[in-house]
């Protein structure tokens, strides 16, 4: 069992939380603008690296709050970002 950070419960195993995202994946500034293969690549193609991705998790089963943290893909170790964010 792995063991996640929330920032604003402490460790807690995996199981009490739910994954966001890959964070940082900006929203299409006009998205009126945008045809069916350009929203299709907003919504379902994420970046997928060999290492350190930063990414949105929410404590679902704690204070549900979202947070960001920085998890390494290949060995699945996670630490939290520096600027750790709540959801707005």
């Amino acid at each position: 069992m792995q063991l996640i950070t929330c920032p604003h419960c402490g460790p807690r195993e995996e199981v009490e939380f739910h994954y966001g995202a890959a964070a940082g994946v900006a929203y299409p500034g006009q998205p009126a603008d945008l045809d069916d293969a350009a929203w299709a690549r907003y919504l379902f193609s994420r970046p997928n690296p060999k290492g350190a991705l930063t990414e949105r998790w929410c404590h679902s089963a704690g204070c549900r709050q979202w947070f960001t943290v920085q998890r390494d893909t290949v060995t699945y170790a996670i630490v939290p970002t520096p600027s750790e964010e709540t959801a707005r």
